[in-house]
Parts: C-alpha cells; structure tokens; sequence
C-alpha cells in the first residue's frame, strides 16, 4: 500500500520550514559583524515569519479533500513524523545551527539559505509528485512559488551587499 500525503500534511511541513528559516536567520543575527549584517538578517528573519503567516493561511483554505488522513494513525504520530522530515530535509534545526560558527559573513549566510532555498523548492516539488490530484496536489504550487519568491529576496540581498 504507498503512502500518499495530502496537500495539508505538505503545508504542516512547510510551516514547520518556515519556522526553521526564521529560527536560522535570528541564530545568524547573533554573529553579525555590522549592523547592516544584523538588519538584513533580522528583515530575512522577519519575511519568514510573514512567510509562515502566508503558508498558514493558505492552509486554512485548503479544501476538505486536501485534509483527509491518508493513512491509520491510531497515535498521532504521523504530525511527529512530518515534523521530522521537514527538519531533517530543509533548514535543520541543530546541524543547522551548527554550520553557523559565529563568524560567517552576511554574504555566506545569505548563499547558504540560498542553498537552503533551492533545496525547498526541490524537496516541495518531489512532495507535489506524491500527492494525489483528489488529496490537493494543484495548492503545492502556491508553496513552490512561495519559495522561488525566497530565491528572489535571498539573490536581491546578495546584490545590495554587492
């Protein structure tokens, strides 16, 4: 029997990633050089909880559909699992935490959530191919284009470091 996901357990995943972005930048905040470094860190950190508050909302308006159990959960496990793969598969908790020394510039923080960015939208793009249509597979777009807007922030922060 496969083991499908539906568009809500994708958006659960999401919303723990967008706390992981947000977790990350503040830890990166505390290691900044200048003030210019703390500040756009802490706005990166910032659009990410406006991020979660978006993928929250959107969410909110899956249909019925994307929100049924696709599997027996007697215990309640499957949200520890989810949780689980969605912080060992993008912005990680502690070994992210770790890559961060304390004494990276803003410009490698920044190519690092980068690489954290593109690995989203790839790990969302793999998730979209194992929901089904009837379970909410068209909203996964809406997380992939949510991302591919990180990408665009991340390479236009690059750029006004210059």
């Amino acid at each position: 029997m496969p083991l499908d996901f539906s568009a809500d357990e994708v958006f659960e995943m999401a919303e723990q990633i967008e706390r992981n972005g947000a977790k990350f930048y503040r830890k990166a905040v505390e290691g900044a050089s200048s003030a210019q470094s703390r500040e756009l860190l802490l706005d990166l950190a910032q659009k990410e909880d406006k991020h979660l508050a978006v993928v929250v909302e959107l969410r909110s308006r899956l249909g019925q559909n994307a929100a049924v159990p696709t599997v027996f959960d007697p215990y309640g496990e499957a949200p520890l699992y989810l949780r689980a793969m969605a912080d060992t598969h993008v912005f990680v908790n502690t070994p992210g935490e770790d890559l961060l020394s304390g004494q990276e510039t803003a410009e490698q923080v920044l190519n690092l959530a980068l690489g954290f960015e593109k690995d989203t939208i790839t790990f969302f793009l793999g998730m979209k191919e194992i929901v089904p249509e009837r379970l909410g597979k068209p909203e996964i777009d809406r997380l992939i284009k949510e991302e591919m807007n990180h990408v665009v922030i991340l390479k236009r922060a690059l750029a006004e470091l210059g």
